[in-house]
């Protein structure tokens, strides 16, 4: 067995966690999820994190976040999906100090794409790689050649009357009650916009709504292959806790 690390995917709306073996990328543990709390304060936020770390068991010294902002030398440059107050947290800083161990934090979907780019299928792929976590908003994280161009924010694009993540992000699909069909086609169209911008090799999809998406492809009128993530929804959790121990 390799090294066991926790792995903390923070969202809009749960936050989840599990120990992860970060040699084979499987998780050693069940999944352990938790409602994000309204509003998403820090000092909230981090009481659900030291509840989820306490129901793990977690004896290890390390912890690996994704966090749904850009993270810029582990500082908190955006709020979108949380509260405002979260700008200018030494997200590392903070988290590390409340739960006594060695804490790293990285964009939520740039967790995602490493977890797929260590231990899913785009490794050896040549070209532009894009990944997108469809859940409260949309993440992605880009990769050329194998090599991740961090805090990218493709949810966040000016798209139709607003933004992309206002149109078809998993959320948008089930306040707005659409249909597999109907997000379908609302997705085809953003990816579209993305494919005619960067060209792409592979789409990859991420998030919750990743695991059905044999319910939209065929809405999706691409020139570009799309595939749903290998780790699925637990792609963030997975790769928090692979980057967390690469780069402390």
């Amino acid at each position: 067995m390799g090294k066991a690390i926790l792995g903390i995917d923070i969202g809009g709306t749960g936050i989840k966690g599990a120990i992860v073996d970060v040699k084979t990328g499987e998780m050693l543990t069940e999944r352990a999820k938790l409602p994000t709390p309204p509003p998403a304060l820090p000092s909230q936020v981090t009481q659900v994190v030291k509840t989820l770390v306490d129901q793990l068991d977690y004896k290890g010294n390390l912890i690996g976040f994704g966090f749904p902002s850009i993270v810029k030398d582990g500082v908190c440059k955006t709020a979108s999906n949380i509260d405002n107050s979260w700008i200018g947290t030494d997200l590392n800083s903070m988290f590390s100090q409340a739960l006594g161990k060695q804490c790293i934090v990285i964009n939520d979907a740039d967790a995602a794409g490493i977890a797929e780019l260590q231990f899913g299928e785009i490794g050896n792929v040549k070209g532009t790689v894009i990944l997108l976590t469809l859940g409260t908003g949309i993440g992605s994280a880009l990769f050329i050649d194998g090599k991740l161009v961090p805090n990218t924010e493709f949810g966040h694009l000016k798209f139709k009357e607003s933004i992309a993540e206002k149109y078809t992000s998993n959320k948008v699909r089930e306040v707005q009650d659409l249909s597999y069909k109907q997000f379908g086609v609302r997705l085809s169209k953003y990816l579209s916009h993305l494919e005619h911008i960067f060209s792409p090799s592979y789409f990859i999809l991420g998030g919750g709504v990743s695991k059905k998406l044999a319910k939209y492809q065929k809405e999706l009128d691409l020139s570009t292959p799309v595939v749903a993530a290998t780790k699925l929804n637990n792609a963030g959790i997975i790769g928090a806790a692979y980057y967390a121990q690469e780069a402390k």
